[in-house]
């Protein structure tokens, strides 16, 4: 029988829900399991570096089957959302990174949740892989762990036995995919079905709320962010802007790009796609009409640059969260 560790994290701050979901979705998957004639699949135990865990100012408590120095071997680690401590989150659990880290070396395969992302890629063990996490929580992932390819964008990632998610309930995919993998299709549907989780999502990008990164330090690349912002309906040109600006285009693109994450062109893009965004959602404004308020005169190149975005096209998103549409 495989062994699943469930990590409880040190820190108040941390989240309950993906520990309990992660343990009720692989309890059931294991039932199931055995309901079907196999032996069970996986011993599934929560584990922890301390005895008690509070959350939410004492109001809810975890106390972990064992203790990490008690597992000699894991097979797969999950590990849960951080919430938005995850600094604190690492400062506070050193002990279970280090036993993360070891555990991966022996052979464990590893799975975070959200922005349990942090705690994993504070291992060193997915420098230059993928991953993703919460799109809320990407700008300080990258100031952090600049070596690691972070593709927020994807609600699923599955790289070297490390696999991440997106974040917040998006978990529950995971755990279904997770299931998938390590029983098989009936029993990952089983779940499904049981916990009313839609299968087979791979994309979180439609969920993104694009607010403008601008937490840095480059004046020159703010006034462009601001310049960009108020003239949404212009068709912007890049080489009159860095021009603007009063510098040169190639130092202005590397520098965008070093602030932001963005190139410029990407920069402006997303700004334009998040108000059209906006303006489906609150009016009954056709496609056409938001399209030219967003500063677009081609009806395909808006389309193809809203479903890159947002993994929609312009009249499904408006389907989908506006209740007025037709």
């Amino acid at each position: 029988m495989k062994h699943l560790s469930i990590l409880v994290p040190n820190g108040e701050g941390n989240n309950l829900s993906s520990i309990v979901g992660a343990y009720k979705i692989f309890t059931r998957a294991n039932n199931y399991w055995q309901q079907l004639g196999n032996a069970p699949n996986f011993q599934i135990q929560l584990v922890g570096s301390t005895q008690t865990v509070n959350y939410y100012d004492g109001l809810f408590s975890v106390k972990p089957h064992t203790h990490i120095d008690h597992i000699s071997q894991s097979n797969l680690i999950i590990i849960p959302s951080l919430n938005h401590h995850f600094k604190d989150g690492i400062n506070e659990n050193k002990e279970l990174i280090n036993w993360i880290a070891k555990q991966y070396k022996s052979g464990a395969e590893i799975a975070s949740i959200c922005t349990g992302a942090f705690l994993l890629a504070a291992t060193g063990l997915i420098d230059g892989k993928v991953c993703s996490t919460h799109w809320s929580a990407a700008h300080n992932f990258r100031q952090m762990f600049p070596k690691v390819n972070l593709q927020t964008d994807n609600l699923i990632t599955d790289e070297a036995g490390i696999c991440t998610n997106g974040g917040a309930y998006s978990f529950l995919n995971l755990m279904i995919y997770l299931v998938e993998k390590y029983f098989d299709r009936q029993t990952a549907v089983f779940c499904a079905k049981v916990f009313q989780i839609e299968m087979d999502r791979n994309n979180q990008s439609v969920f993104t709320i694009f607010t403008g990164q601008k937490q840095h330090s480059d004046e020159m690349v703010l006034q462009a962010q601001l310049f960009i912002e108020k003239n949404i309906e212009d068709k912007i040109s890049i080489e009159e802007l860095s021009s603007k600006l009063n510098v040169g285009r190639r130092s202005f693109d590397r520098r965008f790009v070093k602030a932001t994450g963005n190139t410029p062109i990407e920069y402006a893009q997303r700004v334009k796609i998040e108000a059209a965004k906006k303006a489906f959602e609150t009016n009954r404004k056709t496609i056409t009409e938001v399209m030219y308020e967003v500063g677009y005169t081609d009806v395909k190149a808006f389309r193809e640059v809203f479903r890159k975005i947002t993994g929609l096209s312009p009249l499904e998103y408006k389907r989908k969260y506006n209740k007025d549409t037709v």
